[in-house]
């Protein structure tokens, strides 16, 4: 019997939901999700924090039973979820549920995958413990509230939840083992935001351990093992230890009537979420042309105060920290009219042209944007040419949001510009009608086959 706690309820809820629960549309979306995380997860297997995971893994051996995207190889299902919640998200190019302020895929679908090809799941199956992993996962983000993304990274935090609910559901747990999973997700989230400051490589470690402590939370769970009834309300529990303005009925309004995972944004520049606003009202005001420094007299941004929080001081002294480098993104959408992954380049971070670009830029805070955040993620940009003309852009939604969404021709498209050169043609192709009809096929591990 579910006791009527925060953890109780929302387990209960998603304990029961089923396959045929779920609609077309949704279905659609969700095998959406696994291509555009499959993509990011290609893309991904090349750089070093990635490939050190790697070493760590093939020192570590084990039984192989799932698949290692970036090695091609297979591993035990624990390690499988690190490495692939880790390279999944290292390109920043992972999807984004903007209220909650959570990338969810990197954490969710490396867990639920890598146990779904160790149990020989169905496609259906699959496709529902990413259901009910996201839904987990973001309403404990909105629960926890905007406050706790200031120091903590939800993606890392609540994602934790999120990979234990997807995984307890695909091993079908019962209530009690489905609340003690949660206390044993809760008792191991962290991620603290303190890397960015000397260009750790703690993100991909976030997203690696999100996916790897929830499928551990529910194996566990699964063999009797016990963890906090109210690890979320709780007096010494998730939400009053990392938050000063959560609100635990968040986690559970619209249960049944709403799914928060049709919210989710598909990101279409290579640079930190926080950014894409402002490349987009770029954008929007030079309509795609770029431009050259000396025909650029200024810049003026405006932005809301929760991306300034976590972006201002970041140097954009590597390709990584680059994205997360505003002025650095909004220079290169002014020069080239795009951001993407060949735009964040050690080259690009010692071009000379660029330099003088981001140092006519200007960057602040607008209340009345600010006011609106984190249900909306707006920019306005206003650019004076030398010539007297002024450029005006403003975005409330960028491309890739719920309202503004990418159709799935540029969904694939974004799969093939992100595995070119990593995989052939030929294969990309395939994969992306083997997951177009994931509802479809009986047996996961070989979805990856050859």
């Amino acid at each position: 019997m579910f006791e009527p706690t925060i953890s109780g309820q929302l387990g209960a809820f998603l304990a029961r939901l089923s396959y045929r629960d779920l609609s077309q549309s949704q279905v659609s979306k969700l095998k959406i999700y696994f291509l555009d995380w499959l993509g990011s997860a290609i893309a991904g297997k090349g750089e070093k924090p990635v490939q050190i995971i790697l070493d760590v893994i093939r020192d570590l051996g084990g039984t192989p039973e799932s698949t290692i995207i970036a090695s091609q190889s297979y591993g035990n299902c624990l390690l499988a979820a690190l490495a692939n919640g880790a390279s999944s998200h290292v390109v920043e190019m992972d999807d984004l549920h903007r209220e909650s302020i959570l990338h969810p895929a990197a954490a969710i679908i490396p867990a639920v995958f890598a146990l779904a090809e160790r149990e020989k799941a169905s496609g259906a199956d699959l496709l529902l413990a990413i259901a009910v992993g996201y839904e987990a996962a973001i309403r404990v983000a909105l629960g926890v509230g905007p406050s706790h993304y200031r120091f903590w990274h939800t993606t890392a935090t609540c994602g934790t939840f999120g990979a234990a609910a997807g995984a307890a559901r695909l091993l079908g747990l019962d209530g009690e083992q489905t609340i003690a999973a949660y206390g044993s997700a809760g008792t191991q989230a962290g991620g603290l935001w303190e890397f960015l400051t000397n260009n750790a490589m703690s993100k991909q470690l976030h997203t690696g351990k999100a996916a790897l402590n929830g499928l551990l939370s529910a194996l566990l769970a699964q063999k009797g093992f016990t963890g906090a009834r109210k690890i979320l309300e709780g007096e010494k529990g998730f939400f009053k230890a990392t938050s000063s303005d959560f609100d635990g009925a968040t986690c559970l309004a619209n249960l049944g009537k709403e799914f928060y995972f049709e919210r989710n944004s598909i990101k279409y520049h290579a640079s930190c979420g926080h950014t894409h606003s402002a490349i987009d009202a770029v954008l929007q005001a030079t309509q795609g042309a770029g431009l050259a420094p000396e025909d650029v007299g200024s810049v003026s941004v405006s932005v809301y105060q929760g991306s300034l929080d976590l972006l201002e001081k970041i140097e954009p002294t590597t390709p990584y920290l680059a994205k997360f480098n505003l002025p650095f993104c909004v220079a290169s959408a002014l020069r080239f009219g795009h951001a993407n992954l060949a735009d964040f380049t050690a080259e690009r971070i010692r071009d000379p042209e660029m330099m003088r670009m981001i140092q006519k830029i200007q960057i602040r805070s607008d209340p009345e944007l600010s006011a609106v955040y984190p249900r909306k993620w707006p920019a306005r940009v206003e650019i004076v040419m030398r010539s007297g003309t002024h450029l005006k852009g403003a975005v409330e939604y960028p491309k890739g949001d719920p309202e503004n969404p990418l159709s799935e021709s540029e969904v694939l498209g974004k799969f093939k510009a992100l595995t070119r050169g990593l995989i052939t043609e030929d294969w990309a192709d395939a994969l992306c009608q083997r997951v177009m009809a994931l509802e479809r096929a009986p047996d996961v591990s070989t979805l990856l086959t050859r």
